[in-house]
């Protein structure tokens, strides 16, 4: 079995960077030469199941490719809905709220996993909402709407061009279109679920920083107040002088400060 401890050189990340290629190449045709832009751009999406087995088969799992990917589609998919926006003018702004949905509920749904010391933004726990986290932890399903939603762009520029070979008089693109749009509109409706769970996660991580910040600064007084308690009765037994007895209590206290006061100064 293939092995090395340079995350570079793992392979579903050589297979992300070849996504990458097929994916620049996918938009470098895109607007002249629809068949070939298409054939790029789903071979980019179908080997983004490829890597994730292969992470899983070689132990290769790393946040370094979970991120690859991750902007991998991301950024495929904003410059395919560009692109659709300029076919279809009158739908410009629905293709703008999805890229928009789509961009901000990811990258907020990413930073608020990181910052609660998740591994992986698909790391869903019981307490969180049941629906999210069959999403992430149904293969079938996360495979059937993100494939679904890419289809339906893919179909969709597609359509431009042509109604693609008739099926029963019907036009297979067109076909494509048609299924795969509630999927498309589900999975942006799943965004959004997902994006107001971080946010409200995000928000309680606040919260409890703020309540554990208190509780941290409360003990703090708490031991700054016996500290100078000690110092003065230990002071008051050794020293009998006033000056000797100031001398002693600033003593102690230098000796009990340093173990009381955050870090940084």
């Amino acid at each position: 079995m293939f092995t090395t401890d340079n995350v570079f050189l793992f392979i579903p990340n050589l297979i992300g960077y070849i996504r990458v290629v097929f994916g620049i190449a996918a938009l470098y045709v895109m607007p002249s030469q629809p068949t070939i832009a298409a054939t790029l751009y789903l071979l980019s999406g179908i080997l983004d199941a490829f890597d994730g087995h292969a992470a899983r088969y070689f132990n290769q799992s790393s946040q370094f490719g979970a991120m690859l990917d991750m902007l991998t589609d991301r950024c495929m998919t904003m410059a395919l809905l560009v692109n659709l926006a300029t076919f279809y003018p009158s739908w410009v702004f629905a293709f703008q709220l999805s890229m928009v949905t789509d961009i901000s509920c990811h990258w907020i749904h990413i930073h608020t996993s990181l910052l609660l010391g998740k591994r992986s933004h698909k790391c869903i726990s019981p307490s969180e909402n049941t629906f999210l986290r069959f999403y992430y932890t149904s293969r079938t399903f996360l495979f059937t709407m993100c494939a679904g939603n890419e289809l339906f762009y893919a179909m969709l520029y597609l359509l431009y061009f042509t109604e693609g070979p008739l099926v029963l008089g019907t036009g297979l693109f067109r076909i494509l279109v048609i299924v795969c749009m509630p999927i498309a509109i589900f999975k942006s409706l799943l965004a959004v679920l997902q994006g107001y769970i971080a946010w409200k996660n995000l928000g309680m991580e606040k919260m409890l920083f703020r309540s554990d910040k208190e509780l941290r600064d409360n003990f703090k007084i708490h031991d700054l107040i016996e500290a100078i308690s000690r110092a003065t009765t230990s002071a008051t037994i050794v020293y009998t002088n006033g000056d000797q007895l100031l001398s002693g209590i600033a003593q102690q206290f230098k000796e009990h400060t340093p173990q009381i006061m955050p870090e940084g100064g």
